[in-house]
């Protein structure tokens, strides 16, 4: 279940841009291709050869690589507002260049997305002692497409990664993405349909996780603040020391204010997570587990998160209603845990933990979410893998108050297992898997 809520978010998001459309496609390329290369060159009209990495065996015919090329352009920058020197890496291959279905399902409508509808783009801040663009940027942008691919989840300004170490390999403390839009790419309208430009930011630790507790948009204006943290055209520095909690500790107090009066638009995670069903009369249990996987936000519509929750819930068929129930997360699943409540609970909404792979599922639900499966008298309903839990607002306190060990820096001995015997609900915090 991919889905955020926006309501609360609006202001953090820019005016949609206008529409640019390709008059002219030389037929030498596939169309598709031709039409992003074309508003390449407007932008870079003396870099019409540049550097470029491109797939020996192309994906479809078998290839491990799904962007065909991925373009290395010199941006010279703008000292007039601002924007330092930088690589700028643009991918061919998320939009269906070809049209002829070879990859991507054949689209008459240019008015819908083309292919996935978006391509990947990443600004990196020129090292003076490098001449030429290195090339790890094309690795990341290719293990994103990968993704993409596999899951069918496509990517939106706000969303986020928990990639876990140094996005180029080393012992940078950017070790995280967060997706903005390109700010010279425009949305574009190809033969085969729109194509929108996603940009790769590296963000660190204590960014990820104001991201997943408050929302993307607005860290994402918070890091435009400072040319530290990227500026205006958010320019990953690899060499960044400095969060934009210590660039400005105030954001500090702005992001915690966010919390209390809009809630978090994080709606669910993919972690190392699982549940299962206590049997009072004997030792029997049904267990249910996830397999760790990349913490990724895809951004949705209000509507869209209603639609895709009741078409969900139509491919399950049978209900279980439970009794007693016991929980498992990791370390990283559980310190989200108290901002769970106090940034989705406590401000109506849902929160799913689940697997990519169609395993367990669990989704806590506040009492006022609609087209839920429990209610007062059936707090715990799982429908095959899928478990629903109804946190009830008396409960809040109580279970927030129990979870205040879950902060950081982390010092508890692990693992550890709360119990709420009254509600027949206990959670254990297991430790990192090495």
């Amino acid at each position: 279940m991919n889905e955020t809520d926006h309501q609360n978010v609006g202001h953090c998001i820019r005016s949609p841009r206008p529409l640019s459309e390709v008059s002219y496609i030389p037929q030498t390329l596939p169309a598709g291709l031709a039409a992003l290369y074309m508003l390449c060159k407007r932008i870079y009209p003396d870099q019409c050869n540049p550097l470029q990495a491109t797939t020996v065996l192309k994906y479809w015919l078998g290839g491990p690589d799904p962007l065909d090329y991925i373009s290395m352009y010199n941006n010279p920058g703008d000292r007039m507002i601002g924007i330092p020197p930088h690589w700028h890496y643009i991918s061919f291959g998320l939009s269906d260049l070809h049209g002829d279905g070879r990859v991507h399902n054949i689209s008459n409508d240019q008015n819908g997305p083309s292919g996935f509808g978006f391509e990947l783009s990443f600004r990196l801040l020129k090292d003076p002692s490098d001449p030429s663009p290195p090339t790890w940027p094309a690795r990341v942008m290719q293990t994103l497409a990968k993704y993409v691919f596999k899951t069918g989840n496509t990517l939106y300004a706000g969303d986020h990664v928990s990639w876990h170490c140094g996005l180029d390999g080393s012992e940078s403390r950017l070790q995280h993405i967060l997706m903005a839009e390109d700010p010279q790419l425009q949305v574009t309208v190809t033969p085969h349909g729109l194509v929108r430009f996603v940009q790769i930011v590296g963000v660190c630790l204590e960014e990820l996780q104001a991201v997943q507790r408050w929302n993307g948009p607005g860290v994402l204006q918070i890091l435009k603040r400072s040319s530290v943290t990227g500026g205006s055209w958010l320019i990953t520095n690899m060499r960044r020391g400095e969060s934009m909690f210590d660039v400005d500790p105030s954001v500090h107090d702005e992001i915690a204010d966010g919390i209390k009066t809009e809630g978090s638009n994080l709606c669910g995670i993919s972690a190392i997570c699982s549940w299962e069903e206590i049997n009072t009369i004997g030792d029997d249990s049904v267990e249910h587990s996830m397999q760790k996987l990349q913490i990724i936000n895809n951004s949705r519509t209000s509507n869209d998160d209603a639609n895709e929750t009741d078409g969900e819930l139509s491919e399950l068929t049978q209900k279980q209603f439970l009794e007693n129930i016991h929980l498992s997360f990791n370390l990283e699943a559980g310190l989200l845990l108290p901002f769970v409540l106090k940034g989705r609970i406590r401000h109506g909404r849902h929160f799913t933990f689940k697997g990519a792979t169609g395993n367990a599922t669990i989704t806590f639900v506040a009492p006022s979410v609609a087209g839920t499966l429990v209610s007062d008298d059936k707090p715990f309903v799982a429908q095959g893998s899928w478990l629903h839990v109804l946190l009830p607002n008396s409960f809040l306190d109580i279970m927030e108050s129990s979870l205040k060990f879950l902060h950081e820096p982390f010092t508890e001995s692990l693992p550890k297992t709360i119990n709420w015997p009254d509600r027949n609900l206990s959670i254990t915090i297991n430790p990192e898997k090495s």
